[in-house]
């Protein structure tokens, strides 16, 4: 198993495609606003808070679709969480043939990166994850460290 370096990666103006829209892709959607990412989120169909989220914010883009093979090109990362394991695999081909940092909810094989849960306290910003492999531990953990600066 390879070990991933943690690396802090500036979002601002990224553009950035999510394909799914349930709750795991509303989770990162807003956390890569809040980092300043222009997100398109491409399903069928969308969560009532990526909906409210779209009409609140700009670089938000919510396309009711699915996924088409080929159409990726301007995309800076790729998030595929559309609990459809063939389709979330043809995402992958096509961004390791165009050389598009991709994230696969569902494999963590084929992922070029863990997303972290995210602890923001002011400007110190924390990262955390379990390298795929246990995402309640690393929730845990990150709820206890927002524990430490809402008692600390």
């Amino acid at each position: 198993m390879s070990t991933y370096f943690p690396l802090f990666f500036d979002l601002q103006g990224r553009n950035v495609r999510v394909f799914g829209g349930g709750t795991i892709a509303t989770r990162r959607v807003e956390v890569l606003l809040e980092f300043g990412a222009n997100v398109s989120v491409v399903s069928p169909e969308m969560t009532e808070e990526l909906k409210k989220l779209a009409r609140q914010e700009e670089r938000l883009f919510l396309d009711y679709r699915r996924y088409n093979s080929g159409e990726l090109a301007e995309e800076d990362i790729v998030l595929a969480a559309t609990d459809d394991g063939y389709v979330d695999a043809e995402i992958y081909e096509e961004c390791r043939q165009k050389q598009i940092l991709i994230n696969v909810a569902s494999d963590k094989e084929k992922c070029d990166f863990y997303f972290p849960a995210v602890i923001r306290e002011d400007n110190l910003i924390i990262g955390l994850t379990s390298g795929g492999e246990d995402h309640r531990k690393a929730a845990r953990a990150a709820q206890k460290i927002r524990e430490l600066f809402t008692h600390g």
